[in-house]
């Protein structure tokens, strides 16, 4: 197994487009055996070999996710109309889908299952009232099934998000700290966040992004090292803060996905060697 200091080191399927030959590709190159899983395949019932390498105990999976098809995120507006479990026409099916990817989540035995909620928005107190219903119907369930449901960061700043969860006290509630999305979606320092968010962070995806100059558009996704992310400093204040679970190197943009995550494993490793 990979790991960065004591940190599982891990890939999202989905940076690899949960395509098996690819993921094992990574795994006979570089040695890694973590994934977080994207659960669609699954979901679908229609990859035999998809389930085989889930469930052969070959991979140890540090979360699973899933995400939801009327989701549009061509504008930082439209991902806020169309994300998570936010749209009111879209709750019935929403709502199954993820019932559907806690209780696999639960046989697959994996302790966690990360998703988009959806923006928040303390102005409208209908709409979070509304909001937390949904959510807490969902963590009650994911609790019965033995798995904590991970808010991913970036939709609303640390402190928004804090103030969330404490509200919500829930213990099938956490959170998917992602440092690349709080850039990419303008919410604030990562390396700041983390102080914040630490009681709640049980997974972290490693992703950088460069930062729009542009009100109201999306900043850049790029590899590992290459963003504002200030890498290592952000695996020093994990560490300064007592973390122990995974880290998920997640690339959703770029031409050479494979390249990027080698690279970031080779960056991972390098950052180990200095505690070592």
């Amino acid at each position: 197994m990979i790991n960065c200091i004591d940190w599982p080191v891990g890939v999202c399927t989905r940076s690899l487009h949960n395509n098996v030959a690819e993921i094992n590709r990574i795994r006979k190159k570089t040695g890694l055996n973590c994934l977080h899983l994207g659960l669609e395949p699954l979901m679908k019932n229609v990859d035999e070999e998809y389930l085989e390498m889930a469930q052969s105990g070959d991979w140890k999976i540090t979360a699973a996710m899933v995400g939801f098809p009327q989701e549009d995120y061509s504008t930082l507006d439209s991902i806020r109309k169309t994300g998570g479990i936010i749209p009111k026409e879209r709750w019935e099916d929403n709502k199954q889908r993820v019932i559907k990817a806690v209780e696999l989540t639960g046989k697959l035995k994996v302790n966690y299952l990360s998703f988009h909620f959806g923006f928040l928005d303390f102005s409208n107190r209908s709409y979070m009232d509304e909001f937390k219903g949904k959510v807490r119907m969902l963590a009650d369930k994911a609790g019965e099934c033995g798995v904590t449901i991970l808010m991913e960061t970036g939709q609303e700043t640390a402190a928004e998000l804090h103030r969330f969860i404490t509200e919500m006290s829930h213990k099938a509630l956490g959170v998917n700290f992602d440092p690349a999305n709080m850039i990419l979606y303008g919410k604030g320092n990562p390396i700041d966040a983390v102080d914040i968010l630490m009681p709640w962070v049980r997974h972290v995806h490693i992703k950088d992004a460069i930062g729009t100059k542009i009100a109201g558009q999306w900043g850049k996704e790029v590899a590992w090292g290459q963003g504002q992310v200030n890498s290592n400093r952000f695996l020093v204040k994990l560490r300064e803060s007592g973390y122990c679970g995974a880290l998920a190197i997640e690339r959703e943009a770029g031409q050479n996905r494979q390249d990027d995550i080698e690279s970031a494993i080779e960056k991972l490793e390098a950052f180990s060697t200095r505690f070592v």
